[in-house]
């Protein structure tokens, strides 16, 4: 089965572009474009792809507010976005995360990444740009909502924390399962685990809670 993507930038030829790459995948298909965040979540609404690819800056709606719309906390059923963007720029990048993004790459990332981060989405699972994961959680640690971080359900097993700190610095399923010498569905167990404590829906969320409570570094 192929994943249904639905692309969203307003540069024609950015657009054409992520679609030659994406459909030249033997298992991702982009199933829509779309030049801005409005028609983006149309779409999106009316297609249900597996993964949407938004760019943040749009006219109109942008990136961050089509997330929003499409996985927003207050979306029932959200879809995995993931934002690509050309500008380098922390809060963008930060605001939308907090508006459901699963992950963001940056557009100079290559092909192979791009697959990988589509993908990963549509897995459930989410991909940070290695090169900016670690400064932009760091420096944005404090930005989230006001008040102190929510408290787990339940406490962290060590072997949790330990999982957590490997999220939060970008490590994928895989890279974790080969650090701590466990299986990978071990570590899905884990993530799932981590999830439910925490009330986080994805792995990006996961990472800022680590980040926000001083735990990112955490090593066994």
């Amino acid at each position: 089965m192929s994943v249904r993507v639905v692309v969203a930038d307003d540069q024609e030829i950015v657009r054409t572009g992520l679609t030659m790459i994406l459909d030249a995948e033997p298992d991702i298909e982009v199933i829509g474009q779309a030049a801005d965040g409005l028609r983006a979540v149309e779409l999106a609404r009316r297609l249900r792809p597996d993964v949407c690819l938004f760019d943040i800056r749009m006219p109109g709606v942008d990136g961050i507010e089509a997330t929003r719309r499409l996985a927003g906390p207050e979306v029932a059923d959200p879809l995995a976005v993931v934002v690509i963007t050309t500008f380098d720029l922390d809060e963008y990048v930060y605001a939308a995360l907090r508006a459901g993004a699963r992950g963001f790459l940056l557009k100079d990332a290559g092909s192979a990444l791009l697959a990988q981060a589509v993908h990963a989405a549509a897995a459930g699972d989410a991909l940070i740009a290695p090169s900016v994961t670690t400064r932009l959680l760091t420096a944005f640690a404090g930005a989230g909502p006001s008040g102190p971080p929510p408290q787990p359900v339940d406490a962290l097993t060590d072997r949790e924390e330990e999982v957590l700190g490997a999220v939060a610095r970008g490590r994928t399923n895989t890279e974790i399962a080969t650090e701590f010498h466990i299986s990978l569905s071990t570590v899905k167990t884990h993530v799932a685990s981590l999830m439910a404590k925490l009330g986080a829906r994805n792995r990006v969320e996961i990472a800022m809670w680590a980040y926000e409570t001083g735990r990112a570094g955490h090593r066994r």
